[in-house]
């Protein structure tokens, strides 16, 4: 069988690694229109702050590494037109202009994301860049270092984190953010104004519902940003707007949804039976809602990819879905999150609540402890975890992997309140911080009376495991 992959950040090339440990025998060829494949794209804020030393160690694989597996890699060569109904596709060098021809029994489309260009004034300009691929890390790491004030243009994820990485190195930073809250696809109001004060604890300067309408020069060689609520002038802008989906080539061949991200079923197959999608080209199951949704994270990247990898043989294995759970570090907290905040759960019709612990760790008689705050955002109807988010200066990271998996699970909150956890003072209470914060949810909707049957969902599905008695 003759597999083409088109790109190979995270998904193609975790398609193609999947593919020949199977079945060597497979005829793969790959084409990516950079030089390099499977960079980290998170990990460009700890490369400019100088915890990561050298851009290339975000590399955890090589074209020549993947040829060593048995893939024909053919790089700056660009795929320009896919014909589904024929299994073609034409390509071309991107060194010679030549263009040919391929053709292919089974085809992966893993072409990733681009950043998402506004329609600013400007944007074009010398002085505004854009941080996603390993070049354009490479270019403003070389432009921050002759300008000492940096703009910041969106408050995601990697907005957030460029602020936090520039400040430590000894940068002006200005955050620019369209809306009243930083983060807002991970964390709730509440959690973000507590993140915004850190920011400005640090020096970031937060600029709050302030959407950027163009870029231009002064007199003075300074750049000027001028927004919805004044102008403010930089050395330099980083647009970190959010991402669009590269699927131009399939428009129109295959089903997508208004992000234009590839509809996928639970095998990762398109519509069309011989193609594959993956990755940020691709929807997520997003397992709060039971819904698509169009979530660009490397963790969905890798394991989809993986999957394509593996049912291009035949339905073999399902895609569990996804919670979209995530952590960064900010200044020496860590802030991690999984599923539905409580604002998106609402818009998304669900009749959600949310309750917030605010405690510690481990117990106060420890020789040292910290505080640590958690929403926790569940359905009132069934009673389901729908989503959480945890900060502290201790690292909780891994407890949003185990909310995770009570999503992933269906689990409610009566299971969360009493489910098995360790308990050493070096660690936590006698009821982990989880088994609290769902206890809290419990008390709320037994104070409303919603008082519903409270059985386990293991319990629920083994009647003779329920008819025990302790």
């Amino acid at each position: 069988m003759k597999v083409i992959i088109v790109g190979s950040t995270h998904a193609g090339t975790n398609a193609a690694l999947q593919i020949l440990r199977d079945h060597p025998e497979t005829d793969v060829t790959i084409y990516e229109r950079h030089t390099n494949v499977s960079f980290l794209s998170c990990g460009i804020s700890l490369f400019l702050d100088g915890q990561v030393k050298h851009l290339e160690d975000m590399f955890y694989s090589s074209p020549e590494q993947l040829a060593e597996a048995g893939a024909k890699v053919l790089t700056r060569h660009n795929v320009i037109k896919i014909d589904s109904e024929n299994k073609s596709v034409e390509v071309v060098d991107m060194e010679s202009g030549d263009v040919s021809t391929d053709t292919y029994d089974k085809l992966i489309m893993a072409t990733g994301s681009t950043v998402t260009v506004p329609p600013i004034f400007g944007i074009d300009e010398d002085k505004v860049m854009l941080c996603k691929n390993y070049e354009q890390a490479v270019a403003i790491d070389k432009a921050a270092a002759g300008n000492k004030r940096i703009a910041i243009v969106g408050a995601g994820y990697i907005g957030t984190e460029l602020a936090e990485s520039y400040a430590r190195t000894g940068h002006d930073v200005q955050l620019f953010q369209s809306r009243d809250i930083i983060l807002n696809h991970y964390v709730d109001k509440g959690l973000s104004d507590h993140i915004v004060n850190i920011l400005q604890d640090h020096g970031v300067k937060v600029l709050l519902n302030r959407r950027v309408t163009s870029f231009t020069g002064n007199d003075d060689g300074e750049l000027v940003i001028e927004t919805t609520n004044g102008d403010f002038t930089a050395d330099l802008a980083v647009v970190c707007t959010g991402f669009v989906p590269n699927t131009e080539l399939l428009r129109g061949q295959v089903e997508m949804d208004r992000h234009g991200a590839i509809i996928i079923n639970d095998y990762v197959q398109t519509s069309n039976s011989d193609i594959f999608a993956c990755g940020d080209a691709s929807v997520v199951n997003f397992n709060p809602t039971g819904k698509p949704a169009y979530t660009p994270l490397a963790t969905n990247a890798v394991r989809q990819g993986m999957l394509a990898g593996i049912n291009v043989f035949g339905n073999i294995q399902k895609y569990m879905g996804t919670q979209a759970t995530s952590a960064m570090q900010i200044f020496g907290r860590t802030l991690a999150s999984t599923g539905l905040t409580i604002d998106h759960a609402v818009n998304a019709g669900l009749d959600a609540d949310m309750v917030t612990f605010e405690g510690t760790w481990r117990p106060g008689y420890m020789p040292s402890t910290d505080d640590l705050t958690i929403n926790l955002v569940y359905n009132r109807e069934n009673r389901r975890i729908l989503g959480a988010q945890l900060l502290s200066k201790h690292e909780v990271a891994q407890s949003a992997n185990a909310i995770s998996i009570a999503i992933q699970n269906r689990n409610t909150i009566d299971d969360l309140a009493f489910v098995d956890m360790l308990f050493n003072p070096n660690f936590d209470d006698p009821f982990n911080y989880l088994n609290l914060v769902a206890q809290q949810a419990v008390e709320k909707e037994t104070k409303r009376g919603n008082n519903k049957p409270r059985l386990t969902a293991g319990m629920d599905a083994d009647p003779e495991f329920a008819d025990k008695e302790d």
